[in-house]
């Protein structure tokens, strides 16, 4: 059995993925409080569904994965299926968050939003494991791999019950750090399902080495973080309150002299 190791740059990589996700969870919270605050939700919850999944999550993962080698193995990233783990990221995170906000006093919804949101990161991050192209025999403990599969849908549930429910900056904060935590608690039990063992004469890995391959994408999906945080920074959630409730008023105003032709607000 090959040695593997998941510090191979000592804790640099590890503290770095955790900033990365809590930056994400951060940015993302604060977009879905925005979408809470609003009736044009749509572009809030896809804001919030690139944070989370992509900077949170899938950036987070990758990041782990640069301080990840094998004991005399060479490692190499295939480049559609990295693409497609990054999109299905943030796909899944964005369809667990319009599931819980079309009614989010449902328990439900909660429950089947957490489930579908937790089933996608897990199969994100084996999509993304299974990107990784190596001259060694890999192998998962089964166990384990249940394990870090529950850990996922937990954290989604939990993390989709912060999106409903978290107001302030404080509590917004603490939230984004549990669930920092929590990515990175399921990444590492993931990725510690894994064994390598050495191949006879075997085949070069195809495909883009880590840096070649993951720098590029990561300092896109940061960017527009950036930008995200920039943008959310500009625009104040209490703005966003108060003009939904003015739109609240007016139509209600509206909907209340529909229903009494004889009010004062239709005296001729």
């Amino acid at each position: 059995m090959l040695e593997i190791h998941h510090f191979t740059y000592g804790w640099v990589t590890p503290v770095i993925a955790y900033i990365m996700s809590v930056t994400g969870s951060l940015l993302g919270l604060q977009c879905a409080a925005r979408a809470r605050a609003t009736e044009k939700r749509a572009g809030w919850l896809v804001a919030a569904a690139v944070a989370i999944g992509g900077t949170g999550i899938w950036v987070m993962h990758f990041i782990a994965m640069l301080g990840f080698s094998i004991d005399g193995a060479t490692i190499r990233y295939d480049v559609p299926l990295t693409l497609f783990s990054a999109v299905l990221s943030m796909f899944v995170v964005w369809l667990g968050i319009s599931t819980v906000m079309n009614d989010p006093k449902s328990w439900w919804r909660l429950l089947a939003g957490g489930a579908i949101t937790g089933s996608g990161v897990a199969i994100m991050h084996y999509s993304g494991m299974y990107a990784m192209k190596t001259d060694a025999s890999v192998g998962y403990s089964v166990g384990i791999v249940t394990v870090s599969a529950i850990i996922a849908v937990v954290a989604a549930t939990v993390a989709l019950w912060f999106t409903l429910n978290v107001k302030g900056m404080p509590a917004t904060v603490g939230a984004a750090l549990i669930m920092g935590v929590a990515v990175c608690g399921m990444h590492y039990t993931g990725m510690s399902a894994m064994s390598a063992h050495r191949m006879d004469d075997p085949p070069l890995p195809h495909g883009a080495g880590a840096m070649q391959l993951l720098a590029p994408l990561m300092l896109i999906v940061s960017t527009v973080t950036i930008v995200l945080l920039i943008y959310v920074g500009l625009t104040d959630i209490e703005d966003v309150s108060a003009a939904k409730q003015r739109a609240d008023a007016i139509r209600a105003r509206a909907q209340a002299a529909k229903s009494d032709p004889k009010g004062p607000g239709n005296l001729r």
